[in-house]
């Protein structure tokens, strides 16, 4: 899972370190262990392996921010889709939420990593005698 995990972490813009492996083996055991106790399971399914990748990122991504290791890591959401085109005169409207500061993003991606899907728990939640 620590490939999965750093190449997840790659594509999200932040590219693991060697000191980064024991912390990032730490929170895989962590999340392993709270699958397995959500769902009741001896191991993690394999339908929630990228579920728990995505909450591996999520928590260390969370761990940097606080402990203010994460430096020059900024969501890009600059490049966000066409919201809107008209062709006469020419007028094209980005969807970028102008709004919302470059914390807030980070703070929404790491939400959403370690909190999405995670209803999917209930497919392969086991009763406990």
């Amino acid at each position: 899972m620590y490939d999965d995990v750093t190449k997840r972490l790659e594509s999200l813009g932040y590219t693991a370190e060697a000191t980064d492996k024991w912390a990032i083996d730490f929170i895989i055991e962590k999340v392993t262990n709270t699958i397995k106790n959500e769902c009741n399971v001896g191991k993690i399914p394999e339908g929630l392996h990228q579920i728990a990748v995505d909450m591996v990122c999520g928590e260390f991504l969370m761990m940097k921010k606080e402990s203010g290791q994460l430096d020059g890591f900024e969501v890009d959401l600059n490049t966000a889709g066409l919201k809107q085109l008209q062709e006469g005169d020419t007028n094209v409207v980005f969807a970028v939420d102008s709004i919302a500061s470059p914390e807030q993003r980070l703070d929404a991606l790491i939400k959403h990593l370690m909190n999405y899907d995670r209803k999917q728990f209930a497919t392969y939640r086991r009763l406990k005698w």
